[in-house]
């Protein structure tokens, strides 16, 4: 059985490499036994979906092309499809294999240790063990969210994808159709950035947030990419680390230990409440919002305003 895949995976590639126009799904079907022999359309679709995904792991860049008539063909072109010589020094494959070591306790470990497979086929120096202890610290990225894989194929195929969120101050998820562009991981969460095309602007959304599938939608951005996407920046801004005023809020005792580690005094009311200064920034509104009847914005007067907004329109649903 795994002999029989291989030969149909090499199959397919073979046809998409060598094909010299996008070739449909009824031409490659006819032009590979294997798929001649499929039982019915749905099972050789199924088949297909699952061989074209595979090829795609693999490194084949496989391109989604629609005609003016609206048929869908694919196609893997050469240019592509050829990396240059790729030749490592020693401290370049060993921080490699620290990066790919970080991946070994999420999601992308199968990947990395692909990846890393590739590269001693192009360079990587035998003598050096990518999973080598490196120190007394082991580095990780914890990948918990169901959307981080299905994300991080569209980012690389530019495929622009459809999920519900549900935002800090909404009762209900929206459904958000999004260009993606970057995942990056700060301060123990995932996020993504990308186009939205409801809202006609770039976005950041944390992955936690993402109710149910993500699923794919269209094969290409009506946005440009820019250069360097800033999701740490953009984050910190929303989260209010960018501040330039004072917020005094009431906080209850033993709750909010987040906003304790930012405030700049704290001072003790009785009664269960403690009084704290926080730095006050962009999105902070929404921050406080998630420690509902914990937190009581004292001042300034349109942060307390923007809060109770935001409570009512939650009240709402």
């Amino acid at each position: 059985m795994a002999i029989a895949k291989a030969e149909r995976l090499m199959n397919l590639a073979l046809c998409l490499l060598g094909a010299r126009r996008p070739l449909s799904k009824r031409e490659l079907r006819e032009s590979i036994e294997a798929y001649l022999e499929a039982g019915s359309d749905d099972s050789f679709n199924r088949m297909f979906e699952r061989d074209k995904d595979d090829l795609r792991e693999l490194g084949l860049v496989i391109e989604t092309v629609e005609s003016l008539d609206g048929d869908v063909g694919y196609l893997a072109r050469r240019d592509s499809n050829r990396l240059p010589p790729i030749t490592l020094d020693a401290e370049e494959a060993a921080a490699l294999g620290l990066a790919a070591k970080v991946w070994q306790q999420a999601r992308l470990a199968g990947a990395a240790s692909g990846a890393l497979q590739k590269l001693r086929a192009a360079g990587l120096p035998e003598d050096v063990d990518p999973y080598e202890a490196h120190g007394a610290l082991e580095p990780r990225i914890p990948v918990h969210e169901a959307a981080f894989e299905p994300l991080m194929l569209a980012c690389r195929d530019r495929r622009p994808v459809v999920f519900d969120y549900r935002k800090a101050s909404a009762a209900r998820p929206e459904t958000r159709h999004v260009e993606p562009w970057a995942l990056e991981c700060w301060r123990g969460h995932w996020y993504l950035a990308g186009f939205d095309r409801d809202r006609g602007a770039e976005r950041v959304f944390r992955l936690s947030r993402i109710t149910g599938k993500v699923r794919a939608r269209g094969t290409g951005f009506t946005a440009p990419v820019p250069d360097v996407v800033t999701v740490r920046e953009t984050v910190a801004s929303w989260a209010g680390e960018i501040a330039d005023r004072s917020a005094r809020i009431r906080l209850r005792s033993g709750a909010g230990y987040p906003l304790r580690a930012k405030a700049s005094a704290v001072r003790e009311l009785g009664d269960g409440w403690d009084e704290l200064d926080i730095p006050y920034g962009h999105g902070l509104d929404a921050w406080l919002v998630e420690f509902g009847p914990d937190v009581v914005v004292l001042e300034p007067a349109e942060l307390r305003a923007d809060v109770v907004d935001r409570l009512r329109a939650v009240a709402k649903g």
